[in-house]
């Protein structure tokens, strides 16, 4: 039976997901096909590497992870598919598959080659689809390109206390990759990008926090997110991905 393939991407409630699902039915038929996401903020590289290298390990051993954040498509940015020690990543070499890929550890890379009369605006279809479906089939990595030892490096900050905004969820919630400190209970805060007041309550859940009022949560990643009772936070802070953010 062909491995699992599961889709990340920025493309929305769109007809190229769609489209890319079709693709993937010509070619591998028998696969089952998991969509992790779609609502990536467009050409949002970070928050999607960040999603991908949280939650990867949540699927079947052998999955093939088709990724496409690729603000660079039709450039010189290359098109490469990645085994690690578990699973397959295709997609974009901008840094998009380096956190989850290198997390697992890298076995081989190779280059993807576009075909003749591939478009140049939708490598999602034409060439990142097609290779997924091969390696969901069984292909060797190495039978799709020729090797890649230099792949494009993505790194998230963090210095002691001080991370990035991540993601900001459909909820409002601002997701950063800073843990919580065990039995703290209220956080000095500062952030590159937005606003937000010098102190932020800490809540176990948000149930228990006050109506109105910017507070902490840890969420299902291990890390702290800037939440609002039954409100969008996001409205209140005003910050974006990849912002840097103090929570000492």
């Amino acid at each position: 039976m062909p491995a699992s393939i599961v889709l990340l991407t920025d493309f929305g409630f769109s007809e190229y997901v769609g489209v890319m699902k079709g693709v993937l039915a010509t070619h591998a038929p028998e696969a089952r096909v998991i969509d992790l996401c779609h609502d990536v903020s467009p050409q949002g590289i970070r928050e999607g590497a960040w999603l991908l290298a949280e939650t990867y390990r949540w699927f079947p051993r052998g999955s093939v992870f088709l990724c496409v954040v690729d603000p660079g498509v039709g450039s010189e940015r290359r098109a490469v598919a990645i085994q690690s020690e578990n699973y397959f990543f295709v997609g974009p070499d901008n840094g998009l598959l380096y956190p989850c890929a290198t997390r697992d550890g890298v076995v081989q890379a190779v280059e993807l080659t576009p075909p003749p009369g591939a478009s140049r605006t939708f490598h999602g279809r034409d060439v990142f689809a097609p290779a997924a479906a091969q390696l969901a089939n069984g292909r060797p990595l190495e039978a799709l390109g020729p090797a890649v030892s230099d792949l494009v490096s993505l790194r998230f900050h963090r210095e002691g206390r001080e991370g990035e905004i991540v993601r900001i969820d459909r909820f409002g919630n601002c997701l950063t990759n800073l843990p919580p400190v065990p039995g703290k209970k209220e956080y000095m805060a500062r952030i590159e990008v937005g606003r937000l007041p010098d102190r932020l309550p800490f809540f176990a859940r948000y149930q228990d926090a006050p109506e109105g009022v910017l507070f902490l949560i840890e969420n299902s990643y291990g890390t702290l997110e800037i939440a609002l009772k039954d409100g969008n936070a996001a409205s209140v802070v005003q910050t974006l991905s990849g912002s840097r953010i103090t929570l000492a």
